[in-house]
């Protein structure tokens, strides 16, 4: 029953993780990412409207102020548009944020109706992170039938992005310390556990994500010091660790699978024997997992036994650290030059950038504190509201003369304070408060709790619903610390792993709640289901859960709708120009925020020989997206082709202010030159008219000058 129990809770949680990982990948491609917002919106609403009207009665509303104030930041995120410089992407965006905050809200839901299936999402977690990481390191084995153009050595699929794919690997890794370390269940899945770790150390080594390393080891330290587990812990990292470090310093050695533009037969090969050692190794951890599991229940540790373990680890760990600071103290600058010098790297904006091998991990320099810095100077700018939901991609070109396409801070923080400003920050912070109030309901982490206005100790066993809770707890802070540092929360993979253990924990309610009569409850389900209908609040509420899904899914298909109809414009463009316009003032209608839109419909118009029409949709373009260096550029080439060289000099040095990469330098220049043209022009033809008058009125100033000298002759002689 207890395996029954967690199955379709698993099943469902690796089904939308995987889903969401394989088909939107990084988050970057609009098609792909708005086929898994609207899949997470409807399924969202749907659960939510099952868990409405089939909880059981009497089940406390938990959870509602983190998911409402998610909902909140995806409001204001939306009503940027009214001041956002790219309201394109701000609706995009808020997009996004309606079906996480769906996300968020179905998870809490489900919690609140099924509190005790804690154990079963975990399971889905795990298990999901061990097929997305095991997939990372079967391209790297198989490349020519899995990565055969991508010149990288990092590992980056499913994500296409390196830092996500280490990020995966840190979240199972403390999922698979739950799962190794359990002492209820069945012996052979917690012995799976063992190479199930195995494969995830790899995967983040050969990420060489310095930020996904940080998290995994701040990640796996907050689960030791929350789960009263840390012995059987220990020996599960030391285990699995020892057996992938082999693994890892054959693949760091590996010129074919360490460094970039490698040839792909030398892949091939080597991968083949990458694929061999990933198979010893899963072998003998399997065999690892099972002994030591079978000595830990036939033999265990008396409490004497643990004291003198959890003192030799505690020494351990301080030979490490002084071994670390003896290492730097040995070096040129010494111990507190060594430091500094570390902290000026990593927040120095010109930096050497380091490269993409194994050295990467020993290497403090990044090129976040560039983006950190320009996300601060684009807050500066525009302090209480920000650049508008995702306006940080355009507004950040007006400090930096580049054409590197950067669409994200790396950064939460920072990318928070630049898109929403003060605004999306308080925001931000009550939502934090608001879910680390309920998480501590369903946790009670340090045995304390806020009774009133003091911090109380609670006295509650560590049984398998709490440790599950706690993990998950771990997992959510794992994500936290990771996206402080990059942008995974806007990669759906990644950021739904924490939005189902943050919702599940926020809607759990009081772990004291016990969820026996809840379990009861669903067991005799079907005959309450049959003998009587659901109560009209209940369904009144779940109706509307299913509305509001169905809306805000409508809402975040119209991006997409909008770019398929420009698309097939352009298409059609050439064969069929009638057919062109009219699918390009429907990608208009469907979303007048997109700039894409407006300058197909451009084009188009321009392509049909209607110049006056093409430049008044770029005019709009301009008028509705004044800090879209774009715009300005596109109206600038399309004046100075029609010959208003005044008009496209004014246009083109607007665009240069605003992203000084952006304007060509032939069309700048062109400009210059006519309208120097046109001005030296229009002075010779001034010249040539003043001439022309003099040329006209000199005969006439002769003879009145000839005619007075023969007048004062004539008195001369009369005298």
């Amino acid at each position: 029953g207890q395996y029954a129990a967690a199955i379709a809770p698993a099943a469902l949680t690796i089904a939308v993780l995987c889903f969401s990982t394989f088909v939107a990948g990084g988050g970057l491609n609009l098609e792909s990412s708005t086929t898994v917002e609207l899949a997470l919106t409807l399924l969202a609403g749907l659960a939510a409207a099952a868990a409405i009207a089939l909880a059981p009665a009497g089940a406390p509303l938990a959870g509602a102020w983190p998911v409402a104030l998610l909902f909140a930041l995806a409001a204001l995120t939306g009503i940027s548009v009214a001041w956002s410089v790219a309201p394109d992407a701000s609706w995009q965006e808020a997009g996004q944020l309606l079906a996480y905050g769906a996300v968020l809200a179905g998870a809490a839901l489900l919690a609140r109706a099924a509190p005790g299936r804690s154990q079963g999402v975990l399971a889905g977690v795990a298990i999901a992170a061990v097929a997305v990481c095991g997939y990372a390191l079967l391209a790297k084995v198989l490349p020519a039938q899995l990565d055969r153009n991508d010149p990288y050595a990092r590992l980056r699929v499913p994500y296409e992005y390196w830092n996500a794919t280490g990020l995966a690997a840190a979240i199972g890794i403390v999922a698979c310390l739950w799962l190794g370390t359990r002492r209820i269940g069945h012996a052979l899945l917690s012995a799976l556990a063992y190479p199930a770790m195995g494969l995830l150390v790899v995967t983040l080594m050969l990420a060489y994500s310095r930020g996904a390393l940080a998290a995994a080891l701040l990640g796996v330290a907050t689960w030791l010091c929350l789960v009263p587990r840390r012995l059987r812990g220990a020996g599960m990292l030391i285990a699995c660790s020892a057996c992938a470090g082999a693994v890892v310093a054959f693949a760091f050695s590996s010129s074919a699978l360490s460094s970039e533009a490698v040839a792909l037969q030398r892949r091939v090969s080597a991968g083949h024997q990458l694929g061999v050692l990933l198979l010893a190794m899963l072998i003998a951890l399997m065999l690892a997992g099972v002994a030591i599991g079978f000595t830990a229940d036939r033999r265990p540790f008396s409490a004497r036994a643990r004291r003198r373990a959890g003192a030799l680890l505690i020494g351990l760990l301080a030979l490490v650290a002084i071994a670390g600071l003896s290492a730097l103290a040995s070096t040129r600058r010494g111990l507190t030059g060594t430091i500094s010098h570390a902290f000026s790297s990593l927040t120095n904006p010109n930096a050497a950038v380091p490269a993409n091998t194994p050295d990467r991990l020993t290497a403090v320099g990044s090129v976040r504190a560039r983006y950190w810095k320009q996300a601060l100077q684009v807050f500066e700018a525009h302090p209480a509201l920000g650049a508008g939901g995702g306006g940080y991609a355009t507004a950040r070109r007006h400090y930096e003369a580049s054409t590197l396409v950067v669409t994200h801070a790396h950064g939460y923080l920072v990318q928070t304070l630049a898109d929403l400003g003060l605004a999306g920050l308080a925001l931000t912070v009550a939502l934090l408060v608001a879910w680390l109030i309920a998480a501590g309901r369903a946790t009670h982490p340090f045995d304390r709790r806020w009774s009133g206005w003091r911090w109380r100790t609670v006295s509650l066993p560590y049984d398998a619903e709490r440790i599950a809770l706690l993990t998950m707890l771990s997992i959510v802070v794992t994500f936290g610390l990771h996206s402080l540092v990059d942008w995974t929360w806007y990669v759906p993979g990644t950021a739904l792993v924490a939005l189902i253990c943050a919702g599940w924990l926020a809607g759990r309610g009081p772990i004291e709640r016990a969820a026996g009569a809840q379990a009861r409850h669903w067991r005799h389900l079907p005959a309450r289901i049959t003998s009587r209908r659901p109560s009209l609040p209940r369904a009144a509420a779940a109706t509307i859960a299913i509305a509001a899904a169905l809306l805000a899914a409508w809402s975040e298909w119209q991006p997409q709708r909008s770019a398929e109809s420009s698309q097939q414009a352009l298409a059609l463009a050439a064969s069929d120009p009638n057919a062109a316009l009219a699918a390009a003032k429907a990608g208009v209608s469907e979303d007048p925020l997109s700039f894409y839109a407006l300058s197909t419909l451009a084009d188009v118009q321009q392509a049909r020989g209607e110049a006056g029409s093409a430049r008044a949709t770029r005019e709009r373009a301009v008028r509705e997206q004044p800090a879209n260096p774009q715009a300005w550029r596109d109206l600038g080439e399309h004046d100075l082709e029609a010959g208003d060289s005044n008009a496209a000099l004014a246009e083109l040095r607007a665009a240069y202010y605003l992203d000084p990469g952006v304007v060509d330098r032939n069309d700048y220049v062109l400009a210059l030159r006519a309208v120097a043209a046109a001005k030296a022009a229009r002075a010779k033809a001034a010249q040539l008219r003043t001439a022309q008058a003099r040329l006209k009125t000199a005969p006439a100033s002769r003879s009145r000058a000839s005619a007075r000298a023969r007048q004062a002759a004539l008195r001369r002689r009369r005298s």
